[in-house]
């Protein structure tokens, strides 16, 4: 590292005494923006213009570019290449060989005016051998798994897998809850919690029946309903939360898979019956994915549609059930 004027070089090894920065011997670090506590591992790179927060941990093998900036707290393991325009969050993990890009069609020689902006947020972990597209936004909190490429952005607290990277849950999530149970009230929201309710079932020679009652068996009345069908299964629906609106979510054909998240507790539920009912009060961050083929999803809304009743950001989400604003 750049100590006194001087860049540290191989058969030198650093430990400041003001901030604690360790370099190995081996090792060479110049830029001088390395947060205290910090410590670079032998044969890892650090050109100037890179930026590491406080109690970082660079591995062996690590090469870092200029315009790259990291938070604290940050694992890098070994081999980890990060180019021009990289930026990782607090209390990142980043494993063994995984790649990133920054131009999505490079050419020897030739340079993009400005890389791609690849953003890596707060908690969030890369697996080894891991390939990252660029331009994308890995979320907060957000599991990408060994080996997995991805080519699209990453909702906050997915775990997605394969290649093409395809969301396959969501992590700090309970368990599957039984039909009829109530999930315990953590949120200090006055409109209270999930539920997933049981719908009589009448069975007859014709045929079955399934039936609800608004204000008895729905916990609302309906102004509005949509219907989602057709999905491929990749695919994620919804990744937002409502200020006002409740929803009342019934698959009347096929399976999907629902995540609800209130800002301090995630919950997966399997509606694969129709007499199953799922329950969304205001200010419920929900996801529905793993879609069947033949998945009909029937939504009956308390409200009209309205742009601004939408919450889409989960970091905004999170920040208003944390100020308690409920418009």
């Amino acid at each position: 590292m750049i100590l006194a004027g001087r860049v540290m070089m191989a058969g030198e090894a650093s430990e400041l005494g003001t901030t604690n920065v360790f370099v190995h011997a081996q090792a060479l670090c110049e830029s001088s923006q390395i947060g205290a506590g910090s410590r670079v591992w032998a044969f890892a790179h650090i050109l100037p213009g890179a930026r590491l927060g406080a109690d970082c941990n660079v591995c062996d093998h690590v090469f870092i570019e200029n315009r790259v900036l990291i938070g604290d707290r940050v694992t890098i393991k070994c081999g980890v290449q990060l180019w021009d325009g990289i930026e990782l969050g607090d209390d990142v993990f980043i494993g063994p060989n995984a790649t990133f890009c920054n131009d999505r069609m490079p050419r020897s020689k030739c340079y993009p005016a400005e890389y791609l902006k690849t953003r890596v947020e707060q908690k969030a972990s890369i697996g080894a051998n891991a390939t990252i597209l660029p331009g994308v936004t890995i979320g907060r909190n957000a599991m990408v798994g060994a080996g997995a490429v991805v080519t699209r952005s990453v909702p906050p607290n997915a775990i997605v897998v394969g290649n093409p990277a395809r969301i396959v849950g969501y992590v700090d999530t309970v368990g599957q809850v039984a039909p009829g149970a109530v999930v315990p009230q953590v949120s200090s929201s006055r409109f209270g919690g999930v539920q997933l309710f049981r719908q009589p079932l009448i069975k007859d020679m014709r045929g079955d029946l399934t039936v609800g009652e608004c204000g008895s068996s729905l916990p609302f009345t309906p102004q509005r309903y949509f219907i989602v069908m057709n999905v491929p299964s990749q695919e994620v629906r919804g990744e937002h939360a409502h200020r006002q609106c409740e929803q009342f979510l019934l698959c009347v054909s096929g399976r999907c898979q629902v995540m609800t998240d209130d800002g301090r507790l995630r919950q997966e539920y399997t509606l694969d019956d129709p007499t199953l009912g799922l329950y969304l009060p205001p200010m419920t961050w929900g996801v529905q994915y793993r879609y069947s083929s033949d998945a009909v999803l029937l939504v009956f809304a308390s409200h009209c549609y309205d742009a601004d009743d939408y919450i889409r950001d989960y970091q905004l989400f999170l920040d208003t059930v944390g100020a308690g604003q409920v418009a």
